[in-house]
């Protein structure tokens, strides 16, 4: 689904489009979105990075497989007019946790251990507080597409609830039984990370835990009850989130998407790049513009601490087309 283009930025894009367009990363386009009095502000996010680098971030492959959807909530359901899961269930700490999926399209995965983490502890009431493995997602659920070159999020819930999922914390955190092992890389020129480059391949599936954690691997095992879709309709969104906590969801990104700063998000300029799924934990208005409140996992030196808001009630992007989610087995 192509972006909804705001009516007051067509005048500015027009004659922008009439010549060479700039690099999507530069200055230029940086100034181009902040002089179109969009919804939102632009910066430098990302600084000599391989542009295969940039395109490797966008692993979710739309359109996919899907789950059957989860029975709607009554339509009188009362929402509240903004929600921060992290205010709501503030004893879990993986809600407000940014990760790195590093130079891999692991983003599929990273948004559904995310909203899995989250909703061991919400569903337990803060009794089970884990971090479950991106790695054993990305490199095990041979059904989940490939690997690190993109991956079904609906896919990846289903492997949960029928293979189940071992933890696993961030890279070099040695938290749980498989922690992350793809390096975090450096989107600037004086970080102390490794520069980002070309897509990195699969790390193997390797059925053991890491060295001195117990229990054993299929001890560690962690399930679903049950995944689902959850409706393309914003109030079932928000009120999957309001009762059960984080989920997953998926949109088309566009080059204009790498230089977010803070705002709402819309589509001003710049190309499709592919697919991207993150983790929609809430949700509020911004002068007078709805939006979704939704954790990346590009680290915390991008966007807005490595969050980002994006345009909420117009399926801006797709973002509220392929929605996934479910319940733990505790």
């Amino acid at each position: 689904m192509l972006c909804y283009v705001l009516p007051h930025v067509l005048a500015l894009l027009a004659v922008s489009w009439s010549r060479p367009q700039p690099n999507p990363l530069s200055p230029d386009t940086v100034d181009l979105i902040n002089k179109a009095n969009s919804t939102w502000t632009a910066r430098l996010n990302f600084e000599n990075v391989d542009h295969r680098y940039i395109k490797s971030l966008c692993g979710t492959i739309l359109g996919g497989p899907r789950l059957p959807d989860r029975m709607r909530f009554e339509e009188d359901l009362s929402l509240p007019d903004s929600f921060d899961s992290r205010d709501q269930w503030p004893n879990c700490n993986t809600i407000g946790q940014i990760r790195d999926q590093g130079s891999c399209g692991s983003c599929w995965a990273f948004g559904a251990v995310e909203a899995m983490s989250d909703r061991f502890c919400i569903q337990s009431s803060g009794k089970i507080s884990v971090e479950i493995s991106a790695e054993d997602l990305l490199s095990c659920c041979e059904g989940c597409g490939m690997g690190c070159y993109g991956g079904f999020p609906a896919a990846a819930w289903d492997f949960w609830t029928k293979i189940g999922l071992v933890t696993g914390g961030l890279y070099g955190s040695s938290v749980g039984c498989r922690p992350y092992t793809i390096t975090p890389c450096e989107h600037h020129m004086n970080g102390s990370r490794p520069p980002c480059s070309g897509e990195q391949e699969t790390p193997p599936c390797v059925r053991q835990c890491v060295q001195g954690y117990s229990p054993s691997y299929t001890e560690d095992r962690h399930f679903g009850q049950r995944s689902y879709s959850v409706p393309s309709d914003p109030q079932q969104i928000m009120a999957e989130i309001y009762k059960n906590g984080p989920v997953e969801a998926a949109f088309s990104v566009y080059e204009d998407f790498l230089l977010y700063k803070t705002g709402v998000y819309q589509h001003v300029t710049g190309a499709l790049l592919g697919g991207h799924a993150i983790k929609i934990l809430g949700w509020g208005e911004e002068n007078s513009t709805p939006y979704w409140l939704a954790a990346n996992s590009w680290n915390t030196d991008w966007g807005d601490q490595g969050y980002f808001k994006i345009l909420r009630g117009k399926n801006h992007c797709g973002i509220e087309g392929e929605i996934v989610a479910g319940l733990p087995k505790l």
